[in-house]
């Protein structure tokens, strides 16, 4: 330890030598949230904000199901007028964006927010004021389109906003213009939360997490916050092009005035493939952590399932082309962009040999979490195999934009996401909540989803080989659809309604669930070595860590670091390859500022629909709100 670190004044060497529960009580006093409206709106505590994401997240997950359980319902006949086609372009659009921006990114980043400061020993995410910020303006974003979308103005050009559709021409009125600035917020969320992670892993490992050490889950989050920061200013750059082109008059996306409608498509699928990875990466981190607990062994090829994961961030924005194969692109470009589809499955097959691997030498316990995690190998690899056959030139633009392309992206994302996420909910739901879910509703769950999913999605690759377009509402009884598209429906239905379970199990599991107590699994990583739920302080003594499952090296003691104020938000500040403890850092205090720079933000982005003028005014009420966020107090917390 360095000299900064090491030396307490005398005052600081008397609180060290507390413990026990007068040691907890005067930690939550000092790192605890205050009672009232007010502190709950202040809150800086990672856990706080982290609950409150995955919320929200589910929230929003629940209202894309409702609006996907519609689509089915209309497709489910021929000639159906259950639905008409406006209100079923904005159906098929607020699905798709909600899932995408407002679901699949937002939640792994809440799991991560959660955990990463747990399983890494610290105290608190870095810069957590900014935490609170990126939590409220992403419910700001979601609340504005899905407002819209109650009073009949919701977005109508799919979750991918093509132009020249979503352009003046063809667009007019504010549907387009609302979807592009909800694009702005969530992304504006996204970053600031991928800037925590990266400062968290870095700076703020506990003693003796060397990079060896880290949990894979963190690994996870750690590379996907990379790929948030180098993809998102792609569809942030393309949304702010559009809104220019709709709102005063430029011509970037019009040829007819020199510009270019393949270069929307670009930039966006230059965003749009890594975040496929950016949703599927925190999942192959959750998948390794309730593997490794519930084999009950180390997991199998660490260093190869690391460098898989790197290997996954890179490849993943070489491969945005294979979207656009059938836009007249050179020949020789598109078969680079194949190859590079095709050789992003090796790093993916990698893992699922060292996950395969893992299992086989251990003594699996097959409770709900595996389950799940088994279930993801099946879809995961079906869908993982479909896009093989996308990425080939000839084979792409025979089913290109039919629902072959649709049941290929569910199984990715569903089976590479979703599945993992619910065995994540059931793994660490003790330690959020401090209390079991039903192991048997659970199953149910599972089956009732594995089921539904494949009846549901399944038929939908012979829909489209049959000619079956995407993006349609309605079709004729002649096309020979009807029977396949009835049965996509049902399975739909059962899917939606596993989730109505998940749902009584998590909330009536929150009153009545067994009490789980600090390590009901039996894990080995650091999130595990505090009480469920946590603390305000998450450890009462930062750990030193000496192992990759250190709560299994450590059965009878897990070693600690001393050193912290108690009386004052202070946490460790680590080297980055070797986590020496370096300095002493001050976490700042609680602070309304954040909510009212997102306020201040909100109301720039949703005034600037209707006038360009609104960015002047609204940039100059956001500094002063980020000034009054950042003027010195005077007080012993770091403002910073």
């Amino acid at each position: 330890m360095s000299e900064a670190y090491a030396a307490p004044d005398p005052k600081e060497l008397r609180d060290h030598q507390i413990g026990g529960p007068e040691l907890t009580a005067r930690l939550a006093k000092t790192w605890g949230t205050e009672k009232g409206l007010l502190g709950a709106l202040s809150t800086v505590d990672h856990k706080i904000i982290g609950r409150r994401y995955i919320i929200t997240a589910f929230l929003f997950l629940f209202l894309a199901g409702l609006a996907a359980v519609a689509m089915r319902l209309q497709l489910a006949r021929p000639e159906s007028r259950l639905i008409g086609p406006d209100l079923y372009n904005q159906l098929f659009t607020m699905h798709g964006t909600t899932m995408m921006f407002l679901f699949a990114v937002p939640v792994m980043e809440a799991f991560a927010v959660y955990l990463v400061p747990l399983m890494v020993g610290t105290r608190n995410i870095a810069f957590p004021r900014l935490n609170a910020f990126s939590y409220y303006v992403y419910v700001f974003g979601g609340l504005m389109i899905w407002v819209a979308f109650m009073l009949n103005i919701g977005a109508d050009v799919g979750w991918f906003a093509y132009v020249p559709l979503s352009g003046p021409e063809f667009s007019p009125g504010k549907r387009a213009d609302i979807w592009a600035q909800m694009i702005t917020f969530t992304e504006v969320s996204a970053l600031a939360v991928a800037v925590e992670i990266v400062v968290t892993v870095l700076k703020q490992r506990a003693p003796g997490m060397t990079l060896d050490r880290i949990p894979l889950f963190v690994w996870s989050v750690f590379i996907t916050s990379f790929l948030i920061i180098f993809a998102m200013p792609a569809v942030m750059i393309a949304s702010t092009f559009l809104i220019l082109d709709r709102l005063i008059g430029t011509h970037i996306f019009n040829p007819a005035e020199g510009g270019d409608a393949l270069l929307w498509q670009h930039l966006f699928w230059f965003f749009g493939h890594p975040e496929v990875y950016i949703i599927f990466l925190p999942a192959t981190g959750m998948v390794s952590a309730i593997i490794t607990t519930f084999s009950r062994r180390r997991t199998f090829g660490y260093l190869a399932l690391v460098l898989s994961l790197i290997a996954t961030g890179f490849l993943s924005f070489g491969l945005w082309v294979h979207h656009m194969f059938t836009t007249g692109l050179p020949q020789l470009g598109a078969s680079f962009f194949t190859a590079s589809s095709m050789l992003i499955a090796i790093p993916n097959g990698i893992q699922i040999f060292c996950w395969i691997a893992t299992l086989w030498d251990g003594r699996p316990i097959f409770r709900t979490p595996l389950l799940f995690v088994l279930g993801f190998f099946f879809i995961f690899v079906a869908g993982g195999l479909s896009g093989l056959i996308l990425a080939s030139v000839p084979l792409d633009t025979q089913v290109h934009d039919t629902y072959f392309v649709v049941a290929h992206f569910h199984y990715v994302l569903i089976g590479g996401a979703v599945f993992p996420l619910l065995g994540a909910v059931y793994y660490w739901y003790p330690k959020i909540v401090g209390r079991l879910l039903d192991e048997r509703i659970g199953k149910w769950h599972f089956w009732l989803a594995f089921v539904g999913f494949n009846v549901g999605f399944f038929p939908m690759h012979i829909t489209g080989l049959m000619g079956m377009p995407r993006r349609i509402y309605t079709y004729l009884p002649e096309m020979g659809w009807g029977n396949l598209n009835l049965l996509s429906s049902v399975g739909t239905l059962v899917f939606f309604f596993s989730f109505v379970v998940f749902l009584w199990n998590v909330v009536s599991s929150a009153k009545s669930g067994a009490v789980a107590g600090d390590n009901p699994w039996d894990a080995g990583t650091l999130e595990w070595a505090t009480s469920s739920p946590p603390p305000p302080q998450n450890f009462d003594r930062i750990p030193v860590v000496t192992n990759r499952e250190p709560l299994w090296a450590e059965r009878e003691k897990l070693p600690v670091a001393t050193g912290l104020s108690v009386e004052n938000r202070e946490l460790i500040v680590s080297t980055v390859t070797e986590a020496r403890a370096d300095i002493r850092e001050t976490s700042p205090e609680p602070s309304i500022w954040p909510l009212l720079a997102a306020i201040a933000t909100g109301v720039t982005f949703i005034a600037s629909i209707f006038t360009p003028w609104a960015v002047v005014w609204g940039s100059a009420i956001v500094g002063v709100a980020l000034i009054a966020w950042f003027w010195p107090k005077g007080a012993k917390e770091d403002e910073a």
